[in-house]
């Protein structure tokens, strides 16, 4: 029995995730859930999946799941805060996590569960991005095993496929989002709810942003290095708006190896949670026909979406520089969502954090999260007008 702790399980992955779970009853259990605010929508998944752990990372909310889960009937038992959150994902409650907890939030649970030696399921781009070196030697020292649950990422997985051959070069394919073929003077008046509106995934709301600046691209071209040990030169990023081909892998000998699939996350779920065997994710097969016939393909406007150019810049610089990026992505993504600032000051405030701050070698864990609060430092006061401290 696989049992599962979902860290995140009120967002787009975690409904997914126990979609998935539920199919399979005699192999997979949910038996630690995880959010961060929603505390009635926690308690309702609570009630349908009867996890032996619920954890609220918003404390003040616990007495909420407490009573909620004790007027229930249930025999779950609540917890709040994140060090719970980190503490269960690396206790016996659970033999696999999945790490779908959005933002920088998420990186001491899934440290926690790559110490504990779980099957970690990472769905946590941020992680990666503002962790990467640090994250990786732990899972090589240990042996975790890890599987990416970006729908990009772990089309490069199942084409590797445990495989002694390595790649001359991946390739991540991009839908374009909202925005595709838009130029940069034309994005200068979107609103949220139009960056919000992607045209084949269904994500929340800061991930659908990241589409739609192609700083989610940007952030995965870092993660694809960090997992797969690629230079970034040698990782390209093409827009396919179908978005039926999730990645591609060239070998030596001329092949490119695919996966293909309908844009749906519990296939990806599914090979994280079965692998290597395969299981029915709830995901129908792939008819190229009734999706179209056509294939294609085009490079990303770079002039219009600058932040996958200052994603690959952040990760060549190295360092502080790609966690520096994500906690000014960050911040700018919330105050757009807040019709604080306009589409195109997202990149702006990106770059001119990256340019404000020095960057650092990224030896600890410490380094990193004093680089990530003077990046945000700096982001706000970019974003509210201030002066730069």
């Amino acid at each position: 029995m696989r049992r599962i702790a979902i860290l995140g399980a009120t967002g787009s992955i975690g409904t997914s995730a126990l979609d998935v779970v539920a199919r399979h009853p005699d192999a997979l259990r949910a038996t630690v859930l995880a959010a961060g605010t929603r505390v009635e929508e926690l308690l309702a998944l609570c009630r349908i999946h009867a996890p032996e752990h619920a954890i609220i990372g918003d404390e003040r909310l616990y007495p909420i799941l407490r009573d909620g889960l004790n007027e229930a009937g249930l025999s779950t038992q609540a917890h709040a805060g994140s060090d719970s959150i980190a503490s269960l994902a690396a206790s016996s409650a659970c033999n696999t996590v999945i790490a779908a907890i959005v933002g920088a939030a998420g990186l001491p649970s899934t440290l926690a569960a790559a110490r504990a030696g779980k099957r970690l399921l990472l769905a946590n781009k941020e992680s990666l991005v503002l962790a990467g070196e640090l994250l990786m030697r732990e899972v090589r020292s240990l042996g975790t095993e890890v599987i990416p649950i970006d729908s990009e990422h772990n089309a490069i997985f199942q084409c590797l496929a445990g495989g002694e051959a390595k790649p001359v070069r991946l390739t991540l394919t991009a839908s374009g989002g909202p925005f595709r073929g838009r130029s940069r003077a034309e994005l200068a008046t979107v609103t949220p709810a139009q960056a919000l509106a992607h045209p084949k995934w269904s994500m929340g709301p800061k991930i659908s942003i990241d589409s739609a600046t192609l700083m989610n691209k940007g952030l995965e071209v870092i993660e694809a290095h960090h997992l797969f040990h690629v230079p970034s030169e040698r990782i390209r990023v093409l827009v396919h708006p179908q978005s039926l081909v999730h990645s591609m892998v060239d070998f030596a000998d001329g092949s490119t190896l695919a996966q293909l699939g309908l844009p749906d996350m519990r296939t990806a779920l599914a090979v994280g949670l079965a692998w290597p065997r395969r299981i029915a994710s709830g995901v129908p097969p792939l008819d190229l026909l009734a999706q179209g016939g056509q294939l294609e393909f085009e490079p990303p406007d770079l002039d219009a979406f600058p932040c996958l150019g200052l994603a690959t810049a952040a990760l060549v610089s190295g360092g502080t520089a790609p966690a520096i990026l994500n906690a000014a992505n960050e911040e700018a993504v919330s105050a757009f969502l807040q019709g604080r600032i306009g589409f195109l000051d997202i990149p702006d405030t990106v770059a001119a954090t990256l340019n404000t701050l020095p960057q650092h070698a990224a030896d600890s864990l410490d380094v990193l999260f004093d680089a990530d609060r003077a990046a945000r430092v700096t982001a706000r006061a970019r974003i509210e007008g201030r002066p730069r401290p």
